[in-house]
Order: structure tokens, then C-alpha cells, then sequence
């Protein structure tokens, strides 16, 4: 059982089918897709070179534009403790370039959220709470984050959050999986978003 049936329980199976497919994410089960993202947006300019930085994380990237080809890779692995985690390997190519939103997670089960790690090493974790909608959709939404620097980890004020909606959906009428992701600041508003289809690799 993938770390996402555990999380959602009995919730998990009002997803769509297809849904519960990608998240039934089990060791040497890897979901492999492409597609391509309509829309990478940004936020402030004045941002720019954070997200330049980002790049050496393969946690943010400064290009943004329109019909980006993207790949997506979430494959389950024991961690050293004997814990499951879901590595995401997402990678988008503009042009020449292949630029990285990568992240491991795995489960508290005391708290039941998703314990994501972003970036490689990882340099953000946040607390990811999952919910289903009366249409079988799902979304995620972050919580609680924290500075990673090594072994340390640092609460971060709720000013410097980056916080995250994932919607995911299947839309039947193209066999596609349609996804929407933005991250908002509480005091600069919208900072990264990208919305776009995918199908899973044969």
C-alpha cells in the first residue's frame, strides 16, 4: 500500500480510477509520464535571482514561458530507517536546458500528512495535508515548513512561506491527467505556478 492510499484512507478510493492508479505508487511501481505544461508563470522580477540559485537545489528555476515539454517520475524506495518514501523527479525542457522540481516524501503516520522534502539536498520540507473532491479530483495543499540546512532544521515565520496548491484531475474526455500547481507568499502573493497535461508513459 502506497503512502497516499495510507494517508487518505477510505478517501482514496473516490478518486478517479485514474487517479488512484498514479498514486498507487508501490517499490519497483514507478509512474512514468509527459506531457506538456500550457502556462510557467513567476512572480516579482526582483525575484529572478532566487530562482537562479534555486537551479543547484533542482527545487526552482528562473525560465518560464508557454508549451513547455515536461517529465514526471515518482518511484518508491525503503528509506535508511525502514520508512517508504516517493522520490518526484519532475523535469521541464526549454530548449537546450532541463531545469528540476525534485522532492522526497514519505509519512507521519502520528499526524497523517505527507512529509515532503524539496529540493536535492533538500533545502525546504513542508507538512502536506491531501484532500478529494465530490468529483474525484485531488488536491494538496502545504502547511508547516521549515529551513533545511543539513541535519538542522528551522521553522520558517509564516511571512516567508511558500505556500502550495496541487490540483490534479483526469479528464476523460482526452485521457489526460490535468494538473495545476501555484505557490502564494502571504505578503508577495503569487511566486510560481504551472498549469498543464500529462499522460503515462507506455
Amino acid at each position: 500500500m502506497s503512502i497516499y492510499e495510507k494517508v487518505l484512507g477510505d478517501d482514496f478510493y473516490r478518486l478517479h480510477p485514474m487517479l488512484q492508479k498514479r498514486y498507487a505508487i508501490e517499490e519497483g511501481k514507478p509512474f512514468k509520464a509527459s506531457g506538456t505544461m500550457k502556462t510557467i508563470k513567476g512572480g516579482p522580477a526582483w525575484l529572478y535571482p532566487i530562482f537562479k540559485l534555486g537551479v543547484h537545489w533542482k527545487l526552482l528555476f528562473p525560465e518560464r514561458g508557454s508549451a513547455i515539454p515536461f517529465t514526471i517520475k515518482n518511484e518508491a524506495m525503503m528509506g535508511l530507517h525502514g520508512e517508504q518514501q516517493v522520490h518526484w523527479e519532475r523535469v521541464f525542457y526549454f530548449g537546450s536546458k532541463k531545469r528540476y522540481f525534485n522532492a522526497l516524501m514519505s509519512m507521519d503516520s502520528n499526524r497523517s500528512v505527507i512529509k515532503d522534502y524539496l529540493g536535492e539536498p533538500a533545502l525546504i520540507y513542508s507538512d502536506l495535508a491531501f484532500d478529494v473532491s465530490i468529483d474525484g479530483a485531488i488536491t494538496i495543499h502545504s502547511l508547516h515548513q521549515r529551513l533545511v540546512l543539513g541535519k538542522i532544521e528551522l521553522p520558517l515565520p509564516k511571512i516567508l512561506h511558500g505556500l502550495a496548491t496541487i490540483s490534479e484531475r483526469y479528464d476523460e474526455m482526452k485521457d489526460v491527467y490535468r494538473i495545476h500547481v501555484s505557490v502564494r507568499n502571504p505578503l508577495i502573493g503569487p511566486i510560481f505556478s504551472y498549469e498543464g497535461e500529462f499522460v503515462q508513459d507506455a
